[in-house]
């Protein structure tokens, strides 16, 4: 029993350690889950994205940087849709002001709704509040092929007119329109779907007497860099698909990258058939899309002087033939990483793989899954608490023959525990002795008693697996589950300071290590039901090893107080399951836990522990 006590204990430890480098290295700076940043007053007027570089020998586009703001505000077309409020503006055309209307910043009543895309000071107005984030927005234009001066084409600073349409919404689609003066016209036409999904429609009519090269693109800027989690398991930057290759890269990757002549600090992919790119935050997401088949150039870029994090979908050069015209179409995406959406986008437009926008994380073989199976058991039950019970459940049920194994070697090497005696009394102090003729005695017995600790070890990829759905997804954002749990993906705001609640004092932020320490209702029953599962088993007769398995309970009780509530309820859980199948498994075997003998065991040999220190 010894030898098993020690396995558990190792496992635990490891487990313990894990988690404790985890949290006290790599947790995260408790930051808004919404895109963030600097006031409009302070940001730098007339910023503009760099359009795209054009091969040597062919027109450069016009330093679109030094843009002016405008004398007076120029038209808008709003954007109205279940899903998505914001404006359209005339400026370039430009996809520069969204609000995700069903979420909001916060559980706070009155709380505003999250604001997605921001414009810069040249396309701002009063109708917007004046309370912007940096500038974040979608452009598209035409590169000028040869020949073709770059006043003809238009670009991030051109002026649109509203052809058609009033409101986009869906099913309402809307064209813009410009004529160069010199027998060419551009349209676009944005067209929204129910959910995140704009389809961006750019012509251009060439009703000139000779042939006009161009080629289309889209833009989607940042400015400054981002308010992130920085947490390691979380990706935010630029992320992408080019043919069926997963691209990521963090801002500052992003900001290093080695500068190429005529892009400056940018990294070009080639795309031949399928794929997209575009900027993630951790729930929400804005990617350009190009419809698939179309080969296109996926270029990342860093503009050092103006701050600017951009990344484009550049089209091949297109040569247009008098009293005729071309029409490219592309997708953007623009709104909030929900697994359903984005996998019926995959589906239904053949957007490959977009569903791998969302962070899976190094376990994405079971992160996926688990994610599926918990939205599933959601969809049945309608609540994600319960849903999380429930899941546990399942894995549990998965993992039961191991568990089943080993509960039954635990029987077993009860019943040796007299031979292992003997043994002891036999060997004396030869170490080396007693250790061989107990591993001949476990092969002769056909007992491992490796086989404790494999159920423990097992939940240590599981537990990063959930961790990491609860973490990212945004399904688990604001997910109520009763009572004072009404955020899973956040930590258990209860606190002992207030006698949860009873006392009208104030207690540390959620979700800091101080909170934590002030025990959290969820951390206290994982610490009870922890501390349960080890009186299933007589304590263990070496002093060191009897003092960590004391100890464990309320250390992982304190250090897990800080998880996400969602987390801890299915650590919970998961140890009254254990409890269950552990007594019950080795009553069946003849060998039922003396549990509430193992905890009067345990009082005795702390009092006189006590005794002893006092003599």
């Amino acid at each position: 029993m010894e030898d098993n006590n020690r396995n558990l204990i190792l496992a635990t430890v490891l487990s313990f350690l894990v988690i404790l480098v985890w949290y006290t290295v790599f947790a995260p700076e408790p930051v808004s889950d919404q895109p963030s940043g600097q006031p409009l007053a302070e940001q730098g007027i007339g910023d503009q994205p760099l359009a795209p570089a054009v091969p040597v020998g062919e027109a450069a586009p016009a330093d679109l940087a030094a843009t002016d703001e405008p004398a007076e505000p120029l038209g808008r077309v709003a954007i109205r849709s279940e899903a998505l409020e914001g404006s359209i503006s005339l400026l370039g055309g430009r996809i520069d002001d969204l609000m995700l209307t069903r979420y909001k910043e916060t559980l706070d009543e009155g709380s505003p709704e999250v604001r997605l895309l921001s414009p810069s000071s040249a396309t701002a107005d009063d109708r917007i509040s004046v309370n912007l984030t940096k500038p974040y927005y979608a452009v598209y234009g035409w590169t000028p092929g040869p020949g073709v001066s770059a006043e003809l084409v238009p670009g991030p600073a051109t002026v649109w007119t509203l052809e058609s349409g009033d409101t986009l919404a869906p099913g309402q689609p809307v064209t813009l329109a410009w004529d160069n003066g010199a027998g060419q016209i551009f349209r676009r036409t944005f067209a929204l779907d129910e959910n995140y999904l704009f389809t961006v429609g750019q012509s251009l009519e060439n009703s000139g007497s000779a042939a006009f090269s161009a080629a289309p693109y889209g833009i989607i800027a940042r400015h400054g860099l981002p308010d992130t989690q920085n947490f390691f398991i979380l990706h935010e930057g630029v992320v992408g698909m080019v043919d069926g290759s997963l691209v990521e890269k963090k801002y500052r990757d992003i900001a290093e990258l080695d500068p190429i002549a005529r892009e400056g600090r940018a990294e070009v992919f080639e795309v031949s058939d399928n794929g997209w790119v575009g900027f993630t935050d951790k729930y929400w997401m804005t990617t350009l899309a190009p419809a698939p088949g179309q080969a296109f150039t996926a270029v990342v870029k860093y503009a050092e002087g103006a701050d600017i994090y951009q990344t484009e979908a550049r089209f091949p050069m297109q040569t247009v033939a008098p009293g005729t015209q071309l029409t490219a179409e592309s997708y953007l995406f623009a709104g909030a990483k929900v697994w359903e959406v984005i996998r019926g986008y995959e589906r239904e437009q053949g957007i490959q793989r977009f569903v791998d926008s969302i962070d899976w994380g190094w376990f994405y073989f079971l992160t996926k899954p688990i994610f599926q199976l918990l939205h599933w058991l959601h969809g049945i039950i309608g609540n994600m608490g319960w849903a999380i019970i429930a899941l546990t459940f399942v894995l549990k049920t998965l993992v039961f023959p191991l568990a089943r194994k080993s509960y039954i070697s635990m029987a077993k090497m009860k019943e040796l525990q007299p031979q292992m005696e003997e043994i002891k009394a036999r060997t004396g102090d030869d170490r080396m002795k007693f250790q061989k003729e107990v591993m001949e005695l476990y092969k002769r017995e056909k007992v491992n008693p490796a086989a404790g600790c494999l159920p423990i070890l097992l939940q240590i990829p599981i537990f990063f697996s959930l961790y990491k759905v609860i973490f990212v997804t945004i399904e688990l954002r604001h997910a109520p589950w009763f009572g004072w749990i009404q955020d899973l993906s956040a930590p258990d705001p209860s606190s002992l300071l207030n006698l949860y609640g009873l006392l009208p004092i104030g207690v540390p932020a959620q979700g800091t290590l101080l909170h934590s320490l002030t025990l959290p209702a969820l951390a206290i029953a994982l610490g009870v039901s922890m501390w349960m599962q080890q009186k299933l088993n007589p304590a263990p007769t070496d002093p060191v090893q009897k003092t960590i398995f004391a100890w464990m309970p309320w250390v992982f009780m304190f250090m897990l107080g800080g998880f996400a509530s969602g987390l801890v309820l299915y650590w919970v859980t998961n140890n009254v399951i254990t409890i269950i199948q552990q007594y019950t498994i080795m009553s069946m075997h003849g060998h039922r836990p003396d549990f509430f003998g193992n905890i009067r065991a345990s009082i005795p040999s702390r009092a006189k522990a006590r005794e002893g220190k006092g003599k």
